[in-house]
């Protein structure tokens, strides 16, 4: 009795004990229940967007529900943390997006690992923010505001959506990287730090193209450049930092993880779910309204990606001696 005992709590405890014939056998009818996709942030925003466009492609695709679920708090630690905590069966994953790097260094204690307790499945989405201005504001170009900048120290404020948000880093990896000083101004999110910044009140912001894209278009904003290395379809016209400043680059981006200790065969179906969807002419049009491009990579690709993410962010924030609010 004891044995059998034993052999069940084994089996309970991830599967690790069972034929790799089984393992294959489950993920080829996975899923066969409604399939949990935790997103850290409140409804509305991109990562939400992002998630329920997935979870509408993988519901029709595989014949089961993915139901997007919204556990806020903590820059998406809490919900990062539920999907850590979860079972490794295929039927809670977690929308993942660059905050997940930016977290293990701005918090000093996290109850995981990311790195560790999140299987990387696929990504989804990758796009700039955007380096934006009151029209007011003198400099028209990268080269001027810099110079501005640089003419004017600890004078210009800095807009972000928060502590530690990619708007937040994106700015302080650029006062690094060109050597000028900005004072930063952090809001409870995008859109009142948006508002400030059409009001006049702040005077730059490193923006999330999907808040910004419209005041830009209209005028009401202008866009000095955007963060990626390539230029944006959804603003060809505006250049990239990189074309002025050698070695500059930051993106927002979104992909799915699972449990660590997830079935290779159940990482490999949803992988290629996933990519099938990034291949789909609709699904990258609607990615491109959110002024993003489709990202598809193989587990490992992404992972290396979460990896160089985690340590650059790092180097930025210990430098900075920026701390979690």
């Amino acid at each position: 009795m004891k044995f059998a005992r034993r052999r069940f709590l084994r089996l309970a405890a991830g599967g690790v004990a069972l034929p790799a014939v089984s393992r294959i056998g489950w993920a080829q009818t996975y899923p066969t229940r409604p399939v949990r996709l935790i997103v850290g942030f409140a409804p509305g925003g991109p990562n939400d967007i992002v998630a329920r466009l997935l979870g509408q492609w993988l519901s029709e695709r595989l014949s089961q529900q993915f139901i997007i679920e919204n556990r806020t708090g903590a820059g998406g630690n809490i919900g990062t943390e539920a999907v850590a905590n979860a079972f490794p069966d295929g039927y809670t994953l977690l929308l993942i997006d660059s905050s997940n790097t930016i977290n293990p260094t701005l918090y000093d204690k996290l109850n995981f690992d990311f790195i560790r307790d999140i299987a990387p499945v696929a990504g989804v989405m990758r796009g700039p923010l955007v380096m934006e201005v009151n029209p007011e504001f003198p400099a028209r170009t990268v080269p001027e505001f810099i110079a501005y900048a640089k003419a004017n120290p600890g004078k210009i404020t800095m807009a972000s959506g928060g502590i530690g948000t990619s708007s937040h880093m994106a700015g302080e990896l650029f006062k690094a990287t060109v050597g000028i000083d900005m004072i930063h101004v952090p809001y409870r999110g995008t859109a009142p730090a948006l508002a400030d910044l059409l009001g006049g009140q702040v005077q730059v912001m490193f923006g999330n193209m999907l808040a910004s894209i419209e005041h830009v278009r209209d005028g009401r904003l202008r866009a000095l450049a955007v963060t990626t290395t390539s230029r944006s379809q959804a603003l060809p016209d505006i250049p990239s930092v990189s074309d002025f400043v050698s070695g500059y680059e930051a993106s927002a981006w979104q992909g799915v993880g699972a449990p660590r200790n997830t079935s290779r065969e159940i990482v490999e179906k949803l992988n290629k779910e996933i990519n099938a969807s990034l291949a789909d002419p609709k699904m990258r049009a609607r990615l491109a309204d959110l002024g993003g491009t489709a990202f598809g990579s193989t587990p490992s690709e992404f992972g290396k990606l979460i990896a160089e993410d985690t340590d650059k962010w790092g180097k930025v924030i210990r430098a900075a001696n920026i701390k979690a609010e």
